[in-house]
């Protein structure tokens, strides 16, 4: 009884998780600027504050640069991270059997501060290209947008993912059983991203009769690609330490082997 108990209270969490980021991503499909200042608003603060510039929000457009040269628009919101950020942290934590009703809203609050320092990163770095208008591997301006986008939100994925998971250890005293699970569970921030940023976007467009095989393929490649070679550091550190402690393991074990003798 108390096992069917508990299964029907994880499905139900599940539920409301995956409600909560359809919902949200409903609401992005269709919100302009003006529906996005929640997050926005913030946002342009911190671009202001890191980078020196002013921006000056004008109605359904954007925060407009007082110079006319670059624009805050709804596509900088960075929602898809949001929701890819919640979804990560939320089904971490649903994974290990460790998910609290009052942790699903906490993960929204979480995500929603990181996505504004992701935001803030993202659009500085931005603005540096522009101003530099650095020429790299041949790619277009666009091309290079696109390609500082993946990698600035990956890679706080990453961050994030790697922060909870340090967090966790440290509250709980909980220990992965091997370096396998790890690696495993580690691939997590890449499938909820790729969910994200693929998936979603690919049925929204074949709903709404906008798919075009051209740019999803040359956008795809990106974020298929891009996030691997970013991960490439992370798997080689895992994989090292896994046969460094196989290595102390077996070291011991013939040591106390040899003391019993």
């Amino acid at each position: 009884m108390i096992a069917k108990y508990t299964r029907y209270n994880q499905l139900a969490k599940l539920l409301a998780i995956l409600l909560g980021a359809l919902a949200l991503k409903s609401f992005y499909s269709t919100a302009g600027v003006n529906e996005l200042r929640w997050i926005l608003a913030p946002t342009t603060f911190l671009v202001e504050l890191v980078s020196g510039r002013t921006f000056n929000f004008e109605m359904h457009a954007g925060y407009m640069s007082s110079d006319n040269s670059f624009l805050i628009a709804s596509s900088c919101a960075g929602v898809n991270f949001m929701i890819a950020a919640f979804l990560m942290l939320s089904i971490a934590k649903l994974w290990q059997g460790r998910l609290a009703w009052k942790f699903i809203p906490a993960a929204f609050v979480i995500s929603y501060a990181t996505t504004i320092v992701a935001n803030t990163v993202r659009i500085s770095t931005a603005l540096h290209l522009q101003n530099s208008r650095l020429d790299f591997a041949g790619l277009s301006a666009n091309q290079l947008h696109r390609l500082e986008g993946i990698v600035i939100y990956f890679g706080f994925l990453l961050l994030l993912f790697l922060l909870s998971e340090r967090t966790e250890i440290q509250t709980t005293g909980a220990r992965t059983h091997s370096h396998a699970v790890r690696l495993v569970h580690f691939m997590l921030p890449l499938l909820v991203y790729y969910v994200t940023t693929l998936g979603m976007p690919l049925v929204n467009a074949i709903y709404r009769q906008q798919f075009a095989a051209s740019s999803f393929l040359e956008h795809s490649t990106f974020v298929v690609l891009a996030p691997l070679l970013l991960m490439a550091p992370f798997v080689l550190i895992r994989g090292r330490q896994r046969t460094a402690n196989g290595s102390q393991q077996t070291a011991d074990s013939k040591q106390q082997t040899a003391s019993r003798q």
